[in-house]
């Protein structure tokens, strides 16, 4: 089994268990990364983790959150201090420790969106799990049974993340078309965007939706650049399958891969399996594993971890 590759936090939709198998479809060597999408950026420190690129960019609209990546990897031991400084004072606030993370919260939406606050939050938050409201503000209440990943125990994970990206890595927070107009042949683009039953809608995991036709459309830019790229978007659980498929003319070939048991149904008492879809670009479609080469890597692989669906 492969040892997972290090992480920043954990953070619902975070696509960290599935890395090993996405990274299958994928050069063993090219020159760039890019993620329009990055999240907490799994696919590009698992990438890094195995020297895939020469350099990568990592993108979110969500601006505090790619701020967060960006402290990281260019000034670890002060992220690590100006953490420590939020996380301790959980333990000294005169109205407790929840009191102390709403008024995070609320310097937070106010505007003081610093790594620290960020991570702060979303160390502490329900299920790691990010709900914004209809304003923009992080609405998501605290996880009154923990208080979040201790500085001491995040430091070995924070360090090894810079010193796999500093120098190799560039960060925005722009709309993702801007970011396919700055790719070139040469760059594989990984994109894990909001799934398609919250695109069109306002959905409180993501400050912006993303239109299914929109996206479709984009993606033959791409295309018409020679660029190689994968997506990750809906899948199937129990038997039900999620989400449209992308238009054949985009020429890509689509798996599912094996991404656990969902969490949803184990609440209710049932095991479901959830299989989450990949397309592979044309360009790719050549270095795809066979399907006997992926049944034996999945089962050596797979983190047999709740998937929230």
């Amino acid at each position: 089994m492969r040892l997972a590759a290090p992480h920043i936090v954990q953070y619902q939709g975070s696509k960290r268990i599935l890395a090993p198998q996405i990274l299958r479809y994928m050069p063993k060597r090219f020159n760039r990364m890019v993620e329009p999408f990055a999240g907490s950026a799994a696919m590009t420190i698992a990438a890094a983790s195995e020297m895939r690129a020469g350099a990568y960019l990592v993108n979110d609209l969500n601006g505090p959150l790619v701020g967060l990546i960006e402290a990281v990897v260019a000034n670890p031991d002060g992220f690590l201090r100006d953490y420590a400084a939020v996380w301790e004072g959980q333990f000294s606030f005169p109205d407790g420790h929840l009191a102390h993370f709403y008024k995070i919260r609320d310097e937070f939406n106010a505007g003081d969106t610093r790594p620290a606050n960020m991570y702060y939050l979303l160390a502490r938050c329900v299920k790691g799990s990010v709900r914004y409201g209809r304003n923009g503000n992080f609405n998501q209440s605290p996880d009154k049974r923990r208080h979040g990943t201790s500085p001491s125990k995040l430091a070995k994970n924070v360090k090894c993340v810079s010193a796999l990206l500093r120098g190799i890595a560039q960060f925005s927070a722009i709309d993702y078309r801007e970011v396919f107009d700055r790719t070139a042949p040469g760059d594989v683009v990984y994109m894990d965007p909001p799934y398609q039953g919250v695109s069109d809608v306002r959905d409180c995991r993501y400050l912006s939706g993303v239109s299914f036709n929109e996206f479709a459309d984009s993606l033959e830019v791409l295309n018409r650049k020679g660029v190689d790229f994968l997506i990750s978007y809906d899948g199937a659980c129990g038997g039900r399958e999620y989400g449209q498929d992308l238009p054949e003319g985009l020429g890509c070939r689509k798996v599912m891969l094996k991404a656990g048991l969902s969490s949803q149904a184990l609440l209710l008492g049932r095991k479901s399996v959830t299989y989450e879809a990949l397309y592979v670009s044309k360009g790719l479609i050549p270095l795809m594993p066979t399907v006997k080469a992926e049944k034996a890597a999945q089962e050596s692989d797979f983190f047999p971890e709740a998937a929230s669906w």
